[in-house]
């Protein structure tokens, strides 16, 4: 219990931050905003984006793949992202 208190006190979750950034991109597309309102969005947004890979990343060092030996037994290795250039 104490690790999620620990983490919901760190400030919004993963998935609130990516909703936000959502929204910042919905209002700067709409045109709507004037001049000063636009670069505080577009602050704000590199910020929570910054936040969210920082969030990935750590989430990356978590995860384990599996994979299966010659024996067929179950190993784990350290997750190795793909590189983005493969996409």
């Amino acid at each position: 219990m104490a690790k999620k208190k620990a983490m919901k006190e760190e400030g919004p979750s993963f998935e609130a931050r990516l909703a936000r950034v959502e929204e910042i991109v919905e209002r700067l597309e709409s045109g709507e905003a004037g001049l000063d309102e636009s670069l505080r969005l577009y602050a704000e947004g590199a910020e929570l984006i910054k936040a969210c890979r920082a969030t990935l990343a750590e989430a990356e060092k978590r995860i384990a793949k599996l994979s299966e030996t010659a024996g067929g037994d179950l190993k784990e290795e350290p997750f190795e992202p793909e590189d983005e250039e493969e996409k």
